[in-house]
């Protein structure tokens, strides 16, 4: 199962484990996005699924669950691709703004995993992958691009890697593999990013990609979907409770 999957990473994610032989069921709002999705994931010649359904809505998220398990049986895979930033600073955000934001990045992916760890305990077997963002671990450059803080973001996403340590630990004994996949700047057509960089002229981009980007260009989403489908695979092994930072070394941090 695969949440915010209809494009960008999510979708990538998705399209790397259908290539892998999994049977893949994906969730978005857009019907449009959705029905596309689904056609390049059955075109791996694995059964594929699409719902209908906004993964911050605890009813749609309980249906996508149920439809899932109803067309391809029992859920081995969790990744949780859905997110999305409210911004705002800690004098400006409401109380339903810093919910919205958490509500987006962190509470979808507690309630699916609670759905589906019952099964991955009784068959001692899972895998549970969350897309967070190196800017749970660090201010990031995403503030020069919008202006805007993302400060609720941040700190849901830092939740995230709080709770995929965690969950880690505790589902180690079961052999349930849990880590997280901390993107930088990825970029892909019709993204928030995507939209930014057309706008600006090609000095303002070298500029920005000299002290931001030490590899010169944004990151682009096949490659996090390869990375997602090898932590989904029995190769990992050994490798729980990781959050391993796809930033072409942009990050600063040295933890």
């Amino acid at each position: 199962m695969v949440t915010g999957a209809s494009k960008g990473m999510g979708k990538a994610s998705a399209l790397a484990l259908a290539e892998e032989g999994c049977k893949v069921a994906i969730c978005s709002r857009t019907q449009s996005d959705l029905d596309e999705a689904v056609r390049e994931l059955q075109a791996f010649g694995n059964a594929a699924i699409g719902v209908r359904a906004d993964a911050t809505d605890q009813a749609d998220l309980k249906r996508f669950y149920e439809e899932t398990v109803a067309a391809l049986g029992e859920v081995d895979i969790v990744v949780n691709a859905v997110g999305g930033a409210a911004p705002g600073t800690v004098d400006t955000m409401t109380d339903e703004e810093w919910q919205l934001n958490f509500d987006r990045n962190l509470f979808p992916g507690i309630r699916l995993i609670r759905m589906a760890l019952p099964g991955m305990k009784e068959r001692k077997w899972g895998r549970i992958v969350n897309i967070g963002s190196v800017t749970g671990r660090e201010f990031g450059p995403d503030f020069e691009m919008t202006r805007d803080s993302l400060m609720g973001y941040m700190s849901a996403k830092a939740a995230l890697i709080a709770l995929t340590k965690h969950m880690a630990i505790q589902l180690a004994p079961h052999e349930i593999l849990v880590n997280m996949v901390a993107p930088g700047i990825v970029t892909y057509p019709g993204g928030r990013r995507d939209l930014w960089s057309k706008t600006q002229t090609p000095e303002a981009m070298d500029e920005f990609f000299a002290r931001h980007l030490p590899m010169g260009r944004f990151g682009w989403p096949e490659p996090v979907g390869a990375l997602v489908a090898f932590l989904c695979s029995e190769k990992p092994g050994f490798l729980s409770g990781a959050c391993i930072n796809f930033d072409g070394a942009g990050s600063r941090s040295l933890l």
